[in-house]
């Protein structure tokens, strides 16, 4: 008995004196749907995190974008998450209509990336080249209470029109859209994304498309944080022509939940793999370190702010 006493000593002395074993660092990464820009981008970043957080174990979440990532980082159900700035804005504001029942306060930005530009794509043949034409015809809004559909109806709004005033509404992510106006059964899908976003460069390939602009008078009248902008001639087959649209920028945001050092960890290696970003999608050459610091309507997290300080972005 003396024995086994001093063998179960000598174990536990090996286990206590042995080396500690690493924490391991859970990243969720909160994106979008698999067809938009949100989506690759993501899981770009969560290989970049997976390759320089040491013991770091990253997953990647297909979403229904926005405005349910700003809920589940509420809910401590992610680390990092894309976000439109309109939606970040109605959270922060506990805008019920926009899908928050209350005020997001733990929510906290690791910094501006690049604009969605706000792009209406109807077919050739549906006769829809202006906002007006949209009256009467069938359109897809985005996911429900997503950032794309929030734009859909400030867009509509603005131009003087509902819901209503449309002669059928879809409420489906971008490549269900796609595939509806393929099979003829949809006429126009208005889509909030960086620019050569996957679903609308697969449609224009097999399918003549009219691209609708949204003229400035429009953007200027639904104001911050819409600014005007174009979607350059020949983003998609067959659009030979500039486009005026509304363009809205695009965050990154983590919670009051992730300390200070891995948000610094994160903010950093986000602005410092912008070449590898935009290796996987184009939407990220729009994503400039010296605006990462500006116009979020939520709080940047300290450890996003001891980066920028540290790249003499902020005081």
């Amino acid at each position: 008995m003396k024995a086994k006493l001093l063998a179960v000593a000598a174990v536990s002395a090996v286990l206590v004196s042995g080396p500690a074993a690493h924490a391991e660092q859970f990243i969720n990464v909160l994106t979008g749907g698999t067809s938009g820009v949100y989506y690759p981008l993501g899981v770009a970043i969560g290989k970049i995190f997976t390759a320089k957080i040491p013991d770091a174990k990253t997953q990647v979440q297909a979403t229904k974008a926005s405005v349910e990532n700003l809920n589940l980082l509420e809910q401590g159900r992610g680390e990092i998450a894309f976000t439109l700035g309109d939606s970040l804005k109605a959270a922060w504001e506990g805008n019920a209509d926009a899908g928050f029942k209350k005020k997001l306060g733990k929510l906290r930005a690791i910094g501006a990336i690049y604009p969605n530009y706000i792009q209406i794509v109807a077919a050739a043949d549906s006769g829809i080249k202006t906002l007006a034409d949209l009256k009467g015809k069938s359109l897809s809004v985005g996911a429900p209470k997503s950032g794309t559909e929030l734009n859909s109806r400030a867009i509509l709004k603005a131009a003087g029109m509902s819901y209503g005033d449309l002669g059928k509404v879809e409420y489906l992510p971008f490549a269900e859209s796609v595939d509806l106006m393929k099979n003829r059964q949809l006429q126009a899908t208005l889509q909030s994304a960086g620019l050569g976003v996957a679903s609308l460069k697969d449609l224009s390939n097999s399918t003549e498309i009219s691209v609708v602009s949204v003229p400035k008078a429009i953007v200027d009248k639904i104001g911050p944080p819409f600014v005007a902008a174009t979607i350059p001639a020949n983003t998609y087959k067959g659009q030979d022509k500039d486009v005026p649209t509304a363009a809205v920028v695009n965050f990154l945001v983590t919670s009051t939940a992730v300390s200070d050092d891995l948000a610094y960890k994160m903010t950093k290696l986000i602005y410092e793999s912008l070449p590898e970003l935009q290796t996987a999608h184009a939407a990220a050459k729009g994503i400039k370190l010296d605006t990462a610091a500006t116009g979020s309507p939520v709080p940047l997290h300290p450890g996003a702010i001891r980066y920028y300080k540290e790249k003499g972005l902020i005081k």
